[in-house]
């Protein structure tokens, strides 16, 4: 087959498929010419998902009659005043957006240009340009996108349902918002207005959380952090959720780059980073980052969606992003999530609704099939209300009357001890509910860490070295790792063909399971391994000292006395992100007593 030109029409539609790719894709090219407009206001409204309309009006500069008419021609833009694509300033640039909408849709323009006094139309309908025709329309620009992928039919097929596309529509729209909070922005959805933000006053840190709240929800306002740093010529800005305030998707994980909203791998992938084990494995933290820097530094002509980058020392942002987060996180010591507490009391207040009988909703304090209920409360079948078990230790007989000052720390003084398991505490306004557990294996994790960071750990000479019999799988991985794990405080040597022998373990961890900890370790070098990971036992310290944190700390089940439980309490308010365990969980919850009171009818 002879080689032959193809029609522009075509290659219009053929490039189309890099910029449109969805309805939301051509909301946020739209969006983005009104704000390289220097629009003010945006006004965004859809039908169908964006699949039967599409309409963004702005009152940006607008355009004349001979820039309307070159604007949907491809290639062309106003947005480079020379050759140079180091220093980019605007969010489009490519002068693809316009005539690839065109190529697959049927697009109409109006716009009038600042001081001008006539409006004017350009309509293009599947790739046909029609000729320019006066309009009536106040100063900015008005598009309207209509049957979107209707000249493009197989791609049309591929669209996901009318909710779906409306979704995207809005995450893309609030992204946008959320980069550009000088601008006022409006979406309206099916003659149903979405949300509407109206502009924010200069200085994102003083006035920016409000309108943040309006797109991240009232829970991130309440536990939201300040980050701030600077290197250089480089500089970050925005609001952190605390760990505990987390998501099962990275939708709330909002970025921008030079006003610039993105989906970045490397800097989605630091942000998981400087959480870490603070997060649980899975979930996903809720901030919103600005990144402020050179143009010639980052590099947006990457892909036609503009939405990765690439930057001149990557290495120095991740470094950057990572400090900046981790010391907000750091300042926040032990504080959690109020939400945990609205959690906690709507289920005091609400009967589980799975599997549940009439009878059973109106006994709410009866304990479900096979467990004991919180307070030791009789087992179903049994007399409903049998007498109060005991709480596992009472700190109100040692109390000294001078330690009702207790109850102005942070998280109170110890007044019981519950199913060997959970400390309750009190505050001046609140009652708070420990997970001992949880709460004494983030304390061992942190001191691990700053004992390895300051020179070391310590170690414990075994009276009688320890011989763990494991397969010869297991003991193979530790063997082959114990020069890293002797720095890490452990040391151990092969003992046989399945079995290695333990001279020494951290200080730290006092008497712990041996055989359960090197087990764990061997599980977890074997996994590394499994799945191609190469990187030596140092790499990952953080993740193999947490294991061995966890079996050095307090177990559930264990009875404390006042002293131990107090000191816990102390220890938690002193050290950094004790708000949650290793594994991300929370280790305490709070309970207001206005709160408590108004499950009563008190209030």
């Amino acid at each position: 087959m002879p080689i032959r030109q193809l029609p522009p029409n075509l290659v219009n539609r053929i490039a189309a498929g890099e910029v449109v790719e969805r309805p939301a894709s051509v909301v946020k090219e739209l969006v983005e010419n009104a704000v390289d407009a220097g629009a003010s206001r945006i006004d965004v409204a859809t039908s169908g998902g964006g699949l039967r309309l599409i309409r963004v009006a702005d009152d940006g500069s607008g355009m004349g009659a001979s820039d309307l008419a070159l604007a949907v021609e491809r290639h062309a833009t106003s947005k480079l005043a020379g050759d140079d694509l180091s220093s980019i300033l605007t969010l489009g640039f490519r002068g693809e957006a316009l005539p690839s909408i065109g190529a697959v849709a049927r697009l109409s323009i109006q716009s009038r240009a600042q001081g001008a006094a006539e409006a004017y139309e350009v309509a293009v309908d599947g790739g046909r340009k029609s000729k320019l025709k006066p309009a009536a329309l106040a100063a900015g620009t008005r598009v309207e996108v209509r049957d979107l992928f209707y000249a493009t039919p197989a791609r049309l097929k591929f669209m996901k349902s009318e909710r779906v596309e409306a979704a995207a529509i809005a995450d893309m729209v609030k992204r946008l918002a959320l980069a550009r909070p000088e601008i006022a922005f409006s979406l309206t959805t099916e003659e149903r207005t979405a949300f509407r933000l109206e502009a924010c006053p200069p200085g994102l840190m003083d006035h920016g959380l409000a309108r943040l709240g309006r797109i991240l929800g009232p829970d991130f306002v309440k536990d939201a952090l300040p980050v701030r740093a600077m290197r250089g010529p480089v500089s970050i800005e925005g609001f952190a959720g605390l760990p505990t305030l987390h998501r099962p998707n990275s939708l709330q994980l909002y970025l921008a780059v030079n006003g610039r909203p993105v989906r970045d791998k490397l800097l989605a992938g630091t942000v998981l980073a400087a959480y870490g084990d603070l997060v649980p494995q899975g979930r996903y933290p809720m901030l919103a980052l600005f990144l402020t820097m050179p143009p010639d530094e980052v590099d947006v002509n990457v892909h036609p969606a503009k939405t990765e980058l690439r930057f001149r020392d990557p290495n120095g942002v991740r470094s950057l992003i990572i400090g900046a987060l981790r010391e907000a996180l750091g300042a926040a010591g032990h504080r959690a999530t109020s939400s945990l507490s609205q959690a906690a009391l709507q289920r005091m207040a609400a009967p589980q609704s799975h599997g549940t009988t009439p009878d059973e909703i109106y006994r709410p304090y009866q304990a479900q099939p096979g467990g004991r209920g919180f307070f030791g409360f009789a087992e179903r079948g049994q007399a409903p209300l049998g007498p109060l078990a005991e709480p596992s230790a009472d700190t109100r007989a040692s109390l000294a009357e001078d330690d009702a000052s207790d109850t102005l720390y942070p998280l109170g003084a110890a007044r019981a001890q519950i199913n060997d398991t959970f400390i309750i505490a009190e505050t001046e306004d609140a009652l708070v509910i420990v997970d001992q557990h949880a709460a004494h294996e983030r304390l061992v994790y942190e001191r691990l860490k700053r004992a390895f960071t300051n020179g070391g750990i310590s170690r414990q000479l075994l009276l009688i070295p320890e011989v763990v019999e494991l397969d010869g799988e297991a003991s193979g991985h530790l063997c082959a790792a114990s020069a890293e794990l002797e720095r890490l405080g452990l040391v151990v040597e092969p003992f046989g063909a399945a079995a290695v022998l333990v001279r020494e373990v951290p200080s730290l961890l006092g008497t712990c399971n041996v055989k359960g900890l090197l087990a764990d370790l061997a599980a977890d070098l074997a996994e590394a391994e499994d799945s191609g990971e190469t990187r030596l036992l140092a790499a990952r310290l953080d993740h193999v000292l947490s294991t061995m944190a966890c079996h050095g700390s307090v177990r559930a089940g264990r009875r404390l006395n006042p002293e131990e439980m107090n000191a816990l309490l102390r220890d938690m308010e002193k050290t950094p992100f004790t708000g949650q365990c290793n594994h991300g969980r929370p280790t305490y919850i709070e309970l207001k007593l206005a709160d408590i009171e108004k499950l009563f009818s008190r209030r």
